[in-house]
């Protein structure tokens, strides 16, 4: 449970940062505060500068504090961008004690196996996502602790980052005066809002558009099948539009938002929109809109139906598609994505926290914070506690005397 029933869950994105305070009142979670800003500082989802990233989140915080006129001292953040990947892995060992049964320092053993692997330098393991133990060649089971046996194994996902662009979050976080609690993966805290249960142990895809980068996350079984980012997203959109139009990305964004859409109606009206730049004016019909659009879209949905028959789990998700963030609001783009993956699709939105809006966009700033809600509340090393992620506290043993 959080301390003193309050989270706070801080999304750090390429376009805007979002700040997200709730407190649990009776038996849910109400928002006490949400800020967003402009985000300076980020490239393709990761911090290039650590201090216009610092200044940045100082300033939200410094608002959100004063809005819920409370302190904040310590966040749930997001890691991002195109160099986080999972590669399949797996690790074996002989169960440690005499009367055979498993423990859970056996469970913790064998996945410290997994992290046997050669990787690139500058790259490390962020966490392990278990598929599944085996017990003397007994598959599929998932909760070994308590059983029998001579030899456990687990085949799993590693998570994967790039060194460098995480101790420039991690800094940037700390160069604004905060303590970190945890630190996820963005479209992992995105589906923890997003996605139900049922979802989650059927099979579901959700697929995370931000605005320069896109996710893909696939769960079956209650676990994670599958992850991959691409460094393309909704701003993409934008530039084409800009390019396409010959404006500028101001102009271009209002348009993407005013009058952009994915496919053309059925009874298309081929009327000239007039919108006015500067001190011209822009001519252009929905055709012309779609005809930039749709291709840019088609790209990111094409990028998803490979990863899915890398897996083999192309047109065989059960529980569908979800779309979420920014990129989501597009019109038409839950029939496009529909038409191309040949898979059930929706809009998901934020559960679990009252009185945030049914936003798509805000969907891993409220992962982060619902993360913090089942967080260990067990005190760790400067402050910090005890979660799913332990990389956060390795990498602040570098800082400790």
């Amino acid at each position: 449970m959080a301390r003193n029933n309050i989270v706070a869950g801080l999304d750090i994105g390429t376009h805007s940062i979002k700040a997200l305070v709730a407190q649990k009142k009776q038996k849910e979670w109400e928002v006490l505060s949400y800020a967003e800003i402009p985000s300076f500082g980020l490239r393709k989802g990761s911090v290039v500068s650590v201090e216009e990233t610092a200044k940045n989140v100082q300033m939200i915080m410094s608002g959100v504090e004063k809005d819920c006129n409370r302190k904040v001292n310590s966040v749930f953040v997001n890691i991002g961008g195109s160099h986080l990947y999972v590669t399949p892995s797996d690790g074996i060992i002989s169960v440690s004690r005499a009367d055979q049964r498993i423990s859970k320092e056996d469970i913790e053993r064998v996945k410290q196996a997994t992290k046997a692997i050669n990787i690139p330098h500058n790259e490390d393991v962020l966490d392990v996502f278990v598929r599944e133990f085996i017990i003397d060649d007994q598959k599929g089971i998932k909760q070994p602790e308590g059983l029998t046996g001579i030899r456990l194994e687990a085949k799993v996902l590693l998570l994967c980052y790039f060194v460098p662009y995480f101790t420039n979050l991690t800094q940037a976080v700390l160069g604004s005066k905060l303590q970190i609690n945890d630190i996820m993966p963005s479209p992992i805290a995105a589906a923890k809002a997003v996605l139900t249960p049922q979802q989650k142990e059927v099979g579901a895809a959700l697929i995370d558009i931000g605005a320069s980068t896109t996710s893909l996350v696939v769960f079956e079984e209650g676990e994670l099948l599958h992850l991959a980012i691409f460094p393309i997203g909704s701003e993409n959109i934008t530039k084409d539009i800009a390019i396409g139009l010959k404006t500028e990305m101001a102009v271009a964004e209002a348009i993407k938002k005013q009058h952009g859409t994915c496919m053309m109606a059925k009874d298309p009206s081929q009327k000239k929109i007039e919108v006015f730049d500067k001190s011209s004016s822009l001519n252009f019909s929905k055709k012309d809109l779609v005809d930039i659009i749709e291709p840019r879209v088609s790209e990111i949905l094409d990028l998803v139906q490979k990863e899915l028959k890398k897996i083999g789990r192309q047109e065989l998700l059960p529980g569908g598609i979800v779309l979420t963030g920014g990129g989501a609001k597009i019109p038409k783009i839950r029939e496009l994505t529909k038409q191309t993956l040949k898979l059930a699709c929706e809009i998901g939105t934020p559960q679990g926290i009252a009185g945030l809006q049914d936003d798509p966009a805000l969907a891993t700033v409220a992962g982060l914070a619902l993360g913090g809600v089942d967080f260990d509340d067990e005190p760790g090393i400067l402050g910090l506690t005890k979660g799913w992620k332990s990389k956060t506290r390795e990498w602040f043993k570098n800082f400790i005397p």
